[in-house]
């Protein structure tokens, strides 16, 4: 593992970021309200709560600042960030059904609210309008970037479903779950504004950049699950846990901890709930897992900044870069 080199604050704060989208993000927006029109009213109602139930919108935020960094004057980017968002909403609800989670972003899960059936439906729904979209763009290289990106995050959903309950797994096998599960639409959101800039050569840098700020970014969420207040991540702790996810805070205790710590996180995970989570917790905070999992996240937030070394400098470029800053400080 590389030593994170020390962070200058970021040149811009969040409100400047969202200040150079201001426009792309509110015709996201609207094209989100138009493309989620439906006759069938359950999934106008669906679709919407969980669309508006006040998600980052960090993915489609990256495609924006990734096209205009490379001097994207078109409108397809406004199409392909609502695509990234219609991928990642689907991709939500399917989680919540397969994890059996109550509550996201704060408020009663989609599941919760409509039952299974129709969240995997409405899922469905948005993965379909997505491909429909994508296809009005007439760019093949689109369209492979963003099949090939459903594919592998279906495949991570796999791997995950596989790792439950299984206090075996490895830093390398959790990090190829998460490159997959969550980077990869990351990646995909980055590599599309070099498509659309028509910077073949900015292409890979940028997914280069996204992979490591998604990597960073689901580093981070799995840290905060910890958290001794999970009010304003919009979960209850140890969500993660109660599902039996093997993720690095608990890798961490298995490879550091005392005999004690490592048997009671290995009974946690194979034996899912939360009856153990305070001695859980515990272990966590003696082995300073969670300072461990920061750091490896700001070693790739680290990965992330070079990757756009050599793109031109412009206030755009400076938003990626403080992104990942961002994706790394956060306590939500």
């Amino acid at each position: 593992m590389s030593t994170p080199v020390a962070v200058s604050p970021p040149a811009l704060d969040l409100d400047d970021i969202h200040a150079l989208i201001r426009n792309e993000s509110a015709a996201v927006d609207r094209e989100i309200g138009k493309r989620l029109d439906s006759d069938i009213v359950l999934i106008n109602q669906l679709g919407r709560y969980i669309i508006q139930s006040g998600g980052k919108r960090l993915r489609p935020a990256v495609l924006l600042l990734a096209a205009k960094a490379l001097g994207y004057t078109g409108q397809a980017h406004v199409v392909l960030a609502t695509v990234i968002e219609f991928i990642h909403t689907a991709t939500l609800l399917h989680d919540d059904v397969v994890d059996g989670s109550g509550l996201r972003r704060g408020r009663a899960s989609a599941n919760a609210v409509f039952g299974n059936e129709a969240s995997v439906l409405v899922g469905d729904f948005l993965y379909s309008r997505a491909f429909e979209m994508m296809v009005e763009i007439q760019n093949l290289r689109v369209m492979e970037i963003l099949a090939k990106a459903t594919n592998t995050i279906a495949e991570g959903e796999v791997m995950q479903l596989i790792n439950c309950n299984d206090p075996d797994i490895e830093e390398a096998q959790y990090l190829a779950v998460i490159r997959s599960k969550t980077a990869k639409l990351f990646e995909a959101a980055a590599e599309l504004g070099g498509v659309l800039g028509a910077s073949p050569a900015a292409e890979p840098l940028l997914a280069a950049y996204g992979r490591h700020l998604g990597t960073a970014f689901q580093l981070i969420d799995d840290a905060l699950d910890y958290g001794r207040d999970n009010a304003r991540l919009g979960k209850n702790i140890g969500d993660d846990l109660a599902e039996g996810k093997t993720t690095l805070p608990l890798i961490h205790v298995l490879r550091t901890g005392t005999a004690a710590e490592r048997a009671l996180v290995r009974s946690a995970i194979e034996q899912g709930g939360l009856e153990q989570i305070a001695g859980v917790v515990a272990a966590i905070e003696s082995t300073q897992a969670i300072a461990y999992t920061a750091a490896r996240a700001e070693g790739e937030a680290d990965l992330a900044r070079a990757a756009l070394t050599p793109l031109p400098d412009s206030p755009y470029k400076q938003a990626l870069l403080d992104l990942a800053y961002f994706s790394v400080h956060r306590d939500h």
